[in-house]
């Protein structure tokens, strides 16, 4: 990984355009490829960023100054153009093991497991922790037309949550036993924002409920 603390402009062109004028911001340009830049406040969140997989060009400009020029497959742009470096480290970071989740979200995907019926009609568990180059997809699942459909599942979706499902996407579209493979983003409940980019990027929200999950599997229920 390496850390930039640079005097910089950013400008993304694609779908929109963004523009971010000349202030101090950190520069994250992470091992999987992914850039991102980041202000001194905002919490966690980038104020842009370009996902894997994408190109990255550093460069002289005529004026002299440098420029990063990152490109997606898509052909969006994302253009830093750096007036002056205060800091420039790279680490190794090694092989992370991985996010380990709560009770409540490892429970959720248990049972969706148990039902996947209950994110789709006709939907069929093929595998739970599929496992990928960047991690284990939580389901994978089959609908009732043979269509591969990547489960992500979260007790509270947010933005980064659309992020992951769409790099499983990415290397699992590029599997031909697989592909075209539809992604679904699962959980009790999901931001706003998130459900506008999971629509952008054609993935489908599913709300959980988790008391009528849990009922499903509850030998009580069966009862009645």
């Amino acid at each position: 990984m390496r850390l930039v603390i640079a005097r910089c402009q950013v400008d993304y062109a694609g779908r929109l355009t963004a523009h971010l004028p000349t202030a101090t911001r950190l520069l994250m340009v992470k091992a999987d490829g992914a850039v991102l830049v980041h202000s001194d406040g905002g919490s966690y969140k980038p104020l842009n960023w370009m996902s894997p997989p994408c190109s990255f060009v550093e460069r002289r400009v005529d004026v002299g100054q440098l420029e990063w020029l990152v490109t997606a497959r898509s052909g969006d742009t994302l253009r830093i153009l750096i007036e002056e470096i205060l800091a420039d480290a790279s680490h190794e970071l090694g092989v992370d093991p991985g996010l380990q989740k709560d009770g409540v979200e490892r429970h959720l995907q248990e049972l969706l497991a148990d039902h996947p019926a209950s994110l789709g009609e006709g939907l069929t568990l093929v595998r739970r922790e599929f496992p990928t180059a960047i991690g284990p997809v939580d389901l994978l699942c089959r609908d009732g037309h043979g269509a591969s459909i990547a489960v992500e599942v979260k007790r509270r979706g947010d933005i980064d949550g659309v992020e992951q499902l769409t790099r499983y996407l990415e290397l699992l579209n590029r599997d031909p036993l697989l592909s075209p493979v539809q992604g679904l983003f699962a959980a009790q409940e999901i931001k706003p924002q998130a459900k506008v980019l999971a629509r952008d990027r054609g993935i489908r929200c599913v709300t959980i409920d988790y008391d009528n999950l849990r009922a499903l599997d509850d030998p009580r229920a069966r009862l009645f």
